[in-house]
């Protein structure tokens, strides 16, 4: 049996497939992000929209469908061909999942919980674990939850999985890059992706950064808890 493989699956991001889903969820999510940061009521209405997805399976909370415009992913851009619809449906699914996961991880928060990777400054899941834990240690409860997660058996229960990893996150105010994430995830739903994935995520893990959050990561307003529904 012949199996559909993604087109750019393994490439770097911003290349094919997983490329335009990182730009898709990382532009909608700097666009809500930074009207919630502002306390714009539009944006946080859509926070607490989309927060209640967080860990739930796409098919759900359909009246999310009209609050997150995928439609760059119905159409070719420039040289990109349409996608195919078992890509589209993953596609879909991994951009919802994270932009549903960021807005739980973003709730009441005054800083950027999404912050795009660098080099300098990892922005992977596993990078963001391992912020967790004390400086030269490894807490083995908290490694334990990432290795739960990369051994889950479907993107619902991996969302769910990343729904208790991302609550720690935001507890220590820890971003992370929900456009890589948003790749990932879609990467995560084809033949041999859950392996690849993995690997990304333990040398993320294992990479330490090399310089401190800028100044502009942090936002000076103060959130409260007006919006924790």
């Amino acid at each position: 049996m012949t199996t559909l493989t993604p087109p750019g699956s393994t490439q770097q991001p911003g290349t094919g497939v997983g490329g335009r889903i990182t730009r898709l969820a990382a532009d909608r999510i700097t666009y809500w992000q930074n009207g919630y940061l502002r306390d714009q009521p539009a944006a946080v209405a859509a926070l607490a929209r989309l927060r209640r997805g967080a860990g739930r399976d796409a098919a759900a909370l359909p009246d999310l469908w009209g609050l997150i415009d995928t439609s760059p992913l119905h159409a070719a851009d420039g040289h990109a061909r349409p996608l195919r619809e078992t890509e589209l449906v993953r596609a879909e699914d991994a951009v919802y999942t994270a932009l549903t996961l960021w807005a739980l991880h973003q709730q009441s928060r005054g800083s950027r919980m999404h912050r795009t990777h660098t080099a300098g400054l990892p922005g992977g899941l596993g990078a963001a674990v391992r912020r967790l834990m004390p400086a030269g240690d490894i807490d083995e409860a908290v490694r334990k939850r990432l290795v739960r997660a990369g051994t889950a058996a479907d993107l619902t229960a991996l969302a769910q999985r990343l729904r208790d990893i991302v609550t720690l996150l935001r507890g220590a105010d820890i971003p992370l890059d929900y456009g890589l994430l948003a790749g990932q995830l879609y990467a995560w739903q084809w033949p041999d992706g859950p392996a690849a994935v993995r690997r990304a995520w333990g040398r993320s893990f294992h990479t330490l950064p090399r310089t401190t959050p800028a100044a502009d990561d942090t936002s000076p307003i103060a959130k409260d808890d007006k919006d924790a529904s």
